[in-house]
């Protein structure tokens, strides 16, 4: 996960919350919760590359739209790195 930039967390993140999403479903939902817009040549190579690396599957839903879905190691990554996330955070309050 650290190979990858804060943009594609993010989708991860977002992709995680939303049930076979489209690419416009996952643009209006960063969107939303972030406030900030996504422009389509940012969108779907990044989508692309969570592809290629095996975080998320892509399938389609009919001849124009595609859907976006976390892999088990999608799910695994992201796990692994709330805890991290988690750890550091506690070490901080700790220190």
């Amino acid at each position: 996960m650290f190979d990858l930039t804060g943009f594609q967390r993010d989708l991860l993140y977002v992709i995680s919350g939303l049930d076979h999403p489209s690419g416009q479903d996952i643009k209006e939902r960063f969107e939303r919760d972030f406030g900030q817009q996504i422009k389509h040549g940012r969108l779907y190579p990044n989508l692309d590359h969570l592809v290629e690396s095996g975080f998320v599957e892509k399938g389609q839903l009919d001849r124009r739209t595609n859907y976006y879905h976390l892999t088990d190691l999608g799910r695994q990554k992201l796990d692994q790195r709330r805890e991290w996330e988690n750890q550091v955070q506690a070490d901080t309050s700790t220190a």
